[in-house]
């Protein structure tokens, strides 16, 4: 009954079950998550999606972070959660095969925001959503994502509406219902990668676990047996239950094994980079003696980031060859290297062309090993995997505290982005989330 066992977890977590180096996680966590939404809110997409949020109507309940406006809670949870994926930016889990935080924290937000939650509740919230993705992604595997699905999204419902079951305060049986009607509307395909569709992927989540919870409140019935059922998810879907994992709930968190990005890009792209800047570094080469480079990825990497001819800022973050050449000729490997014209000069096309990328089952699941060959023979090679290199509690809060105001300090001023800094570092002692979304909305 994996899934009965999952719902009884999200009813019965309470916040004093969690250890207190496990909340100052989560409250990083929501840091980079607010700072890559805010820096994500003038993407194209947002606007589409505020457009048809115009068009449809509703209630003005839950704020849209950046815009100075209110939506319905359900527009909150799909116009934010694009805007926090448009940038590729944002965490990743490998037991997730994705990113998980920007599947929970734009429903939570928005529920919380309406519900007046405390920001105990809300921290509880996420890390409960948070160990269900990962014992769910566990499960799931690597099978489910080479499948074709993208784990973001289809993993992402059932973290959407664990977080917002547990905000709600739904009891088991509703839990229950709810991760039911979450799971049949699971979807997302990695096809769509490159395009608007998959920040879309992480809005759509969250907008449907928020409404499963919703539904669910109401005594909407579906399956109660989604996961492990006969023709449910896991049959469906591929991956297999293993109940080791599943016994996990409530004993781990897993928080500490979600990685933040430190380059704009896919995370696919993230080790090739390192490995090809610690080469540049560590043996003072000049680029323009560069002859060729081979970037040897493992096939999950490459399935990812596969785009060999990118054209647009945002198939440029698919690109393990752009990254890789881009990253060696400007060093800037910010949201500022991912425009349709940074892509398109010629300098780093003609680098892109002379860098060949393949896959290698050998090497750890982001993994890369990369190999430079200057133009008079010497050839250089580099093993980085930046999976093995997250770094703990301390040095992880300076960095992405130091994303965050790069981020968001041209966008809010330095005064007001320190103030978020710390409120967000101190959530725990808000009494209202209002209070704090109502200075995030710009």
């Amino acid at each position: 009954m994996t899934t009965k066992t999952i719902a009884r977890f999200i009813a019965e977590t309470k916040y004093e079950d969690i250890p207190p180096e496990v909340i100052e996680h989560a409250k990083v966590a929501f840091l980079d998550w607010v700072g890559v939404t805010l820096a994500g809110t003038g993407d194209p997409l947002v606007k589409k999606l505020l457009d048809y949020a115009e068009l449809v109507g509703g209630n003005k309940q839950a704020g849209i972070l950046g815009h100075g406006i209110k939506k319905s809670l359900s527009h909150a949870a799909l116009i934010n959660g694009a805007a926090s994926h448009a940038l590729d930016y944002d965490d990743t889990m490998m037991a997730f095969v994705g990113h998980p935080s920007v599947t929970m924290f734009p429903g939570l937000l928005a529920l919380s925001e309406f519900k007046e939650k405390t920001g105990c509740d809300f921290l509880k919230a996420y890390l409960t959503g948070f160990k269900v993705g990962a014992v769910i992604g566990s499960c799931a595997g690597m099978e489910h994502y080479m499948a074709g699905w993208h784990s973001t999204a289809t993993l992402g419902h059932f973290t959407s509406v664990a977080v917002c079951s547990s905000i709600l305060e739904l009891t088991e049986e509703q839990v229950l219902l709810a991760i039911g009607i979450a799971g049949t509307q699971a979807s997302g395909l990695k096809r769509s990668f490159g395009t608007m569709c998959k920040p879309f992927h992480a809005g759509k989540a969250s907008h449907d676990g928020l409404l499963a919870a919703l539904l669910a409140s109401e005594g909407f019935t579906a399956s109660t047996d989604i996961l492990e059922g006969e023709g449910g998810f896991f049959d469906v879907f591929k991956g297999k239950i293993d109940r080791d994992i599943v016994g996990t709930l409530g004993k781990t968190w897993d928080i500490e094994k979600l990685a933040q990005k430190y380059h704009a890009s896919c995370h696919g792209t993230h080790s090739a980079i390192e490995a090809a800047l610690t080469i540049l570094e560590k043996e003072s080469l000049n680029v323009r003696n560069i002859d060729s480079i081979n970037a040897v990825v493992s096939p999950l990497s490459l399935s990812a980031a596969s785009k060999t001819e990118p054209k647009t800022g945002l198939e440029g973050k698919f690109s393990i060859n752009y990254c890789v050449a881009n990253a060696l000729l400007r060093g800037n490997t910010g949201m500022r290297a991912f425009t349709d014209n940074m892509v398109n000069d010629p300098e780093v096309q003609e680098l892109t062309a002379r860098i060949s990328v393949s896959a290698d089952d050998t090497l750890s699941l982001l993994g890369s090993r990369v190999e430079i060959k200057t133009k008079s023979g010497d050839l250089y090679s580099e093993i980085t995997d930046i999976m093995e290199e997250i770094p703990e509690l301390e040095a992880k809060r300076i960095r992405i505290t130091d994303k965050f105001k790069d981020l968001c300090n041209p966008i809010l001023g330095d005064k007001k982005a320190a103030d978020i800094i710390d409120k967000i570092l101190s959530l725990e002692k808000i009494d209202n989330i209002k209070d704090l979304v109502e200075g995030l909305e710009g």
